[in-house]
């Protein structure tokens, strides 16, 4: 592979390697050039590994959607065929096969997630695929005549995913196979679509170009060339996981993530990690990402940077409304914003992440005071720690200061009609729910 500063890059190339998105390219040099002819169809691929896709996978979903934006014609393939496999890129150990009825429900719902990142009308119309629909009439004998004798099992081998699981746990011929599929994919999809660029994780440097070999081995030399390119795999500063947190990944899916802890976790993210997850992640402009980095470089504390992430990443994910609410609730919760602007969706995921306690009440008359609160939710050790508390200006119910140490948590003071919440000074939070 040619060093990229030697090469004449295209527009989009120019931008992808700005962001730090291309980590491995066959022939650049032609790639840049056939990008530059005429618009190209490219496609990645998504397994249903999971019910939902997760933030790792926004990388190479939101290249398809850059290539998009320049006039080319992104396909996104859904692994109905390979999810039945299993890819073993990346991982130390088999995995464990689902039913068809699983992975069939999987399939329709990444490709409804996928779909909502991709214009699928207009002259650059994307495509949404199952390899399920190419696969499933073809016959292991047919499979290995007309596919599996134009690879070699020396040169399978060689590959990265495959080596590093022989050394480990071994690998079944059920996952050995899997790079021949994803080979058919690319030939199936050259052929229906015109499609010559597939785009990938770095982890599949090796099934991408095995079908590359393969299009050149039954195409034909004369054929138009296809090409392959890969983005980095996200790692953070500190060394853990990109897309995990305490309570597990996050996903795209908001049953699974809300899209309170989906902004939580663009907001929290690291400042030594913050300008590399914009250039990966937003679709915002070179100069407008610019000034933010200048901006936050100036001022970190502001966390101008981490907001602008958060902003973005979940309006695209969870559209405008739900972005406004996660952000007015982590204001309302750490910085005394209105409570009741919020809907109980969102205050509930907000205070999730709060310790929680409960009080319960048989009689509706029979309110908590404000000591007994502080006290059940942990923010106070004893009533006579919680009356100093108050006394010394320190408590605050639903973000107003409490005064009195007799007042009394009523009815009116519930948000939503079921929480209390407490603090104690500017850091410590809890909520208490009414136990009916």
């Amino acid at each position: 592979m040619p060093e990229s500063d030697d090469v004449p890059t295209s527009e989009l190339l120019e931008e992808l390697k700005w962001r730090g998105l291309v980590a491995q390219t066959t022939d650049e040099a032609q790639l840049a050039a056939d990008l530059a002819k005429a618009p190209m169809g490219l496609y990645c691929g998504f397994d249903p590994t999971a019910q939902s896709l997760h933030v790792g996978n926004l990388v190479p979903l939101l290249t398809l959607r850059r290539f998009q934006q320049h006039g080319h014609r992104p396909i996104a393939l859904v692994g109905g065929a390979t999810g039945l496999i299993g890819d073993p890129s990346g991982r130390a150990t088999e995995r464990s096969l689902n039913s068809d009825d699983v992975v069939a429900d999987w399939v329709e719902r990444i490709r409804a997630q996928v779909s909502s990142f991709v214009d699928l009308e207009g002259p650059a119309a994307a495509r949404v695929v199952s390899n399920l629909d190419w696969t499933q009439s073809l016959s292991a004998i047919e499979f290995l005549r007309e596919i599996g004798k134009h690879f070699s099992v020396n040169v399978m081998l060689s590959k990265e995913s495959v080596k590093t699981r022989l050394n480990e746990a071994g690998i079944s011929y059920t996952e050995f196979s899997y790079m021949l599929l994803q080979a058919y994919d690319y030939l199936e999809l050259y052929r229906r679509h015109d499609c010559r660029l597939q785009i990938g994780g770095s982890d599949q440097w090796g099934n991408i170009t095995a079908g590359l070999d393969l299009i050149r081995r039954i195409e034909g030399s004369d054929s138009p060339e296809a090409h392959a390119l890969t983005v980095p795999l996200v790692t953070k500063a500190d060394g853990t996981k990109f897309g995990k947190t305490a309570d597990g990944a996050i996903w795209l899916d908001p049953e699974l993530t809300t899209p309170y802890a989906f902004y939580q976790f663009w907001l929290n993210t690291d400042d030594r990690d913050v300008e590399q997850f914009l250039r990966f992640f937003s679709m915002s402009s070179r100069a407008d990402l610019e000034a933010i980095f200048r901006e936050h470089e100036e001022a970190p504390f502001k966390r101008t940077a981490q907001r602008a992430l958060a902003d973005e990443l979940t309006t695209l994910v969870h559209g405008e409304r739900a972005c406004q609410q996660a952000s007015a609730a982590g204001k309302a919760l750490f910085s005394g914003g209105d409570l009741d602007a919020i809907d109980e969706e969102t205050v509930a995921a907000a205070l999730a992440s709060a310790p929680h306690a409960s009080w319960a009440s048989t009689d509706s008359d029979e309110w908590p005071s404000v000591v007994d609160l502080l006290v059940v939710s942990g923010l106070a050790e004893s009533r006579g720690a919680a009356r100093r508390t108050i006394k010394e200006g320190g408590a605050y119910l639903n973000n107003e200061r409490i005064v009195d140490e007799s007042a009394m948590a009523d009815q009116g003071a519930l948000v939503h009609g079921r929480w209390w919440l407490l603090r104690r000074g500017k850091k410590s939070f809890a909520s208490v729910e009414l136990q009916r």
